[in-house]
C-alpha cells in the first residue's frame, strides 16, 4: 500500500469494507491526498501521448525526395483540360471564369509538392481564403480542385514532422471553412474529412514503408560487413602467423646462417605488407565494434561441396579454370559466399529447374563468377525487384572492388554474374 494512502487511512478510519467497496474507498482516498498536496493525477496514457505527439513534431524530412518527372507533367496535361470542360460545361458555377482561373493558376503547386510540400499549402490555403474578398463574399470552389489531395498525400510523405502537422492543419481548416460555408449535411461532411484522412493515412503508411525497407537493407549490408571482416580477421591473422614463425625461425638460424637470416626477413617484410594492406580493407568494411564470430572462413576450394549438396533439388556442375593458386583469402571467400548464395537462390525460385551451372574462371588481374540455370524465366522474380539476398551479394563485391549482377537469361533460367579483382578493393 502507497504510504500516502496508508496515512490517509490512518486519518480517516473506516469499518472494513467489501473487497470492491475497499478498493472504491483507496481510490477515493488517493484523489483527496494528492489534491491536497497540490500535485495533479496524470491519466494514464498521458505521457505516452504527449511522447508521440513529440515524436511526430520532430520527424526529419525523408532524404532524396524525387524532383519533377514526367508523371508530374503528365497530371498538369490532365487537369488543365478538366478544369477548362468543367468551366465550359458547369453551368451553375459562381464566378465561372474566376473560378477556373484559380484552379488553373494552383495546378504548378503539384510540381513541388514533394521539396516544398508546406510552402505550396499555404498557397493554396491563402489563395481559396482570400478569392471570396474579390468575389463579393462567396468561395470559389470547383470540382477539378480534387488535385489538392495530392498535395495533401505529399506533405504527409515527404515533409518533416513539424511541416506535415503545419499543412495537415492548414488544409484541415480550409476544408472545414469550405464545409461550413457550403451548409452540407452531417453525411457529407463526414465523407469530406475522410478522404482528406484517407489521403494522409496513405502518405504516413508508404513514408514509414519506406523507412522499415530502408532499415531493413541497412541491416542486411552490416551483416554482409560482418560476414567480410570475419574472413578478412583470419586471413590477417594467417599472415601475423607466418610472421611469427618466420621471426622465430630467423632468430634460431642467424647465429650460423646469416643468410638464411635475411631471407626470413624478405618473407617477414611481405608478409607485413599483405596484413597492413589487408587490415585497411577490415577498417574500411567494419563498421562497429560488436564482436563477430570468428569461425574459418570458406574459399573456392569449398565450392565442391556446393555440386555434392544436392538433395532433391537440380543438379550442380562445377567449372573452375584459371590460376587460382596465389589468389588472395578474402577473394576466394567472396567468390565462395556468392556462389553459395546464387546456387541458394537458384533452388529456392527457379521452377523446373534441371541444372546448376557453377563457373569460375581467373586471369592475371580479375577472377569472374557465373552461376545460371535452365528455371522457367517467366515464373521468376523481375530483376527490379532484388530480394535481401541479391542486395547482400551486390554489397560484397562492391566492398571489395568488383560488381555483381543478376537477371533473366535471354534463352532460358537466371544468371548471376560477378567480377571481383585479384588484388581486392583498392586502399
Amino acid at each position: 500500500m502507497p504510504p500516502s494512502r496508508y496515512n490517509a487511512l490512518r486519518i480517516f478510519p473506516i469499518a472494513p469494507p467489501s473487497p470492491h467497496r475497499r478498493d472504491i474507498a483507496f481510490h477515493l482516498i488517493d484523489y483527496a491526498v494528492l489534491w491536497a498536496d497540490g500535485r495533479r493525477r496524470r491519466l494514464p496514457y498521458h505521457g505516452s501521448v504527449l511522447g508521440l505527439l513529440r515524436s511526430v513534431w520532430n520527424e526529419p524530412r525523408p532524404p532524396n525526395p524525387p524532383r519533377r518527372v514526367w508523371r508530374d507533367w503528365v497530371l498538369l496535361a490532365v487537369f488543365a483540360p478538366i478544369t477548362l470542360l468543367e468551366g465550359i460545361f458547369r453551368q451553375d458555377l459562381p464566378w465561372r471564369v474566376f473560378a477556373v482561373a484559380l484552379t488553373l493558376g494552383l495546378l504548378p503547386t503539384l510540381l513541388f509538392r514533394r521539396t516544398h510540400s508546406l510552402q505550396m499549402i499555404a498557397i493554396v490555403f491563402v489563395a481559396t481564403n482570400l478569392a471570396p474578398l474579390f468575389v463579393g463574399g462567396d468561395r470559389v470552389e470547383t470540382n477539378s480542385m480534387g488535385y489538392l489531395l495530392l498535395l495533401v498525400y505529399a506533405v504527409a510523405r515527404w515533409a518533416s514532422g513539424r511541416d506535415a502537422v503545419i499543412g495537415l492543419s492548414l488544409m484541415l481548416v480550409s476544408v472545414v471553412l469550405s464545409l461550413l460555408y457550403n451548409q452540407l449535411v452531417p453525411a457529407d461532411v463526414a465523407g469530406g474529412l475522410t478522404v482528406l484522412f484517407a489521403a494522409t493515412a496513405l502518405g504516413a503508411a508508404l513514408r514509414y514503408r519506406s523507412r522499415a525497407r530502408a532499415r531493413e537493407l541497412d541491416q542486411v549490408k552490416l551483416l554482409e560487413r560482418e560476414q567480410l571482416a570475419r574472413d578478412l580477421h583470419d586471413t590477417v591473422a594467417h599472415h601475423i602467423s607466418a610472421m611469427a614463425i618466420r621471426a622465430q625461425a630467423g632468430l634460431a638460424t642467424a647465429p650460423s646462417q646469416p643468410g638464411a637470416a635475411t631471407d626470413a626477413l624478405r618473407v617477414i617484410e611481405a608478409e607485413a605488407a599483405r596484413a597492413l594492406s589487408e587490415m585497411r580493407a577490415m577498417v574500411r568494411v567494419l563498421r562497429h565494434n560488436d564482436m563477430v564470430d570468428l569461425s574459418p572462413g570458406r574459399s573456392i576450394a569449398d565450392l565442391a561441396d556446393l555440386a555434392r549438396a544436392n538433395g532433391s533439388g537440380p543438379s550442380v556442375e562445377l567449372d573452375v579454370s584459371g590460376d587460382l593458386d596465389d589468389l588472395p583469402p578474402p577473394i576466394g571467400a567472396a567468390i565462395y559466399r556468392l556462389a553459395q548464395e546464387s546456387v541458394t537462390n537458384a533452388r529456392r525460385h527457379a521452377r523446373h529447374a534441371t541444372r546448376i551451372e557453377v563457373r569460375v574462371t581467373a586471369d592475371d588481374t580479375s577472377v569472374r563468377l557465373r552461376v545460371s540455370d535452365d528455371g522457367d524465366t517467366s515464373l521468376i522474380r523481375p530483376a527490379a525487384v532484388p530480394g535481401y539476398g541479391l542486395l547482400g551479394m551486390i554489397e560484397r563485391a562492391d566492398l571489395l572492388g568488383g560488381t555483381c549482377e543478376a537477371g533473366p537469361d535471354p534463352d532460358r533460367g537466371w544468371t548471376v554474374t560477378a567480377v571481383l579483382p585479384r588484388a581486392g578493393a583498392a586502399t
